[in-house]
């Protein structure tokens, strides 16, 4: 992975999951936006930006593209990230929600095929704290550190990391895999990639009900991984009935365990890992400190 300040970042698209205030907060945090891509446009500027038809009219001016991050229409995500693929873009970040499943799973048998790396739909990137963000996430929350976080939800990230600073607890990166019910990178991925991370001491998961991805991760936790994990369920006190939008309701499989997807699946499987996991985000930070000792 590339994820430096000499990382080459191409923007595809500009509908409303990105505004002028994303792409100022990008540039701030030192990200070298080069460019972006809204066919029809070609020959405009926009928030400062270059715009371009194609992606390889991007790749023919700056060079080899390092990551891109897609905003455009979610029946639109699945040409825009082929293209990027085209391209030799390896990393890809989709911040728009929605994205229809079957043409995630066309994008991923793609991604498999080219050894490309996506995070998302419905996420709001990647940020390593005074070095590079990608996406929308809130740069004034986070401050650089050794603390890393992952996670599938948005708002709560950001969270987090409020949590973590204020109690003088910086951050190594924080990823958000994203919501969607199919999304590009699993938790099993980011955590191997964390446990490499020379930067990282600690990492923080923050999961939600639905699927069983929580569930994968407590098991390669105590299987693979060295470092002190921290965990957080959200929506421990929803009631058995609700339906999480960004997770849908894939888990109604006849024969499956009644209490697949849920949180209590979920702590169980934490528990059985001996992964201590927060009852609220402000317990984190201690948690946190606690595994570092």
């Amino acid at each position: 992975m590339n994820l430096t300040p000499d990382s080459k970042v191409l923007l595809q698209g500009f509908c409303e999951y990105i505004t002028a205030t994303h792409v100022a907060q990008m540039k701030a945090q030192g990200t070298n936006l080069v460019g972006g891509v809204d066919p029809g446009c070609g020959g405009q500027q926009r928030y400062g930006l270059p715009v371009f038809d194609l992606v390889e009219e991007v790749v023919g001016q700056f060079g080899g593209i390092d990551t891109t991050i897609i905003c455009v229409d979610p029946y639109q995500v699945l040409d825009a990230a082929l293209e990027a693929i085209a391209s030799n873009i390896r990393q890809i970040i989709i911040i728009s929600p929605g994205v229809p499943p079957l043409d995630m799973v066309e994008l991923l048998r793609e991604t498999e095929a080219t050894e490309t790396l996506i995070v998302g739909p419905n996420s709001p990137g990647i940020i390593v704290p005074g070095k590079i963000l990608l996406g929308t996430q809130p740069s004034e929350f986070y401050t650089p550190g050794s603390v890393g976080i992952l996670s599938r939800s948005t708002t709560l990230t950001y969270e987090i990391a409020r949590e973590l600073t204020n109690a003088g607890l910086g951050q190594s990166i924080s990823v958000s895999i994203g919501s969607d019910a199919i999304v590009g990178s699993s938790f099993l991925q980011w955590l191997q990639i964390l446990d490499e991370d020379e930067a990282t001491k600690a990492i923080v998961l923050v999961g939600q009900p639905g699927g069983g991805r929580e569930e994968a991760a407590a098991r390669y936790i105590a299987e693979a991984i060295d470092k002190p994990v921290v965990a957080y369920i959200a929506g421990t006190q929803a009631p058995p009935v609700k339906h999480w939008r960004q997770t849908g309701t894939l888990a109604a499989v006849i024969g499956r365990d009644p209490d697949f997807g849920t949180a209590k699946s979920k702590l169980a499987a934490f528990s059985e890992a001996e992964v201590p996991v927060a009852e609220r985000p402000s317990q984190i930070p201690e948690l946190v400190k606690k595994a570092m000792k």
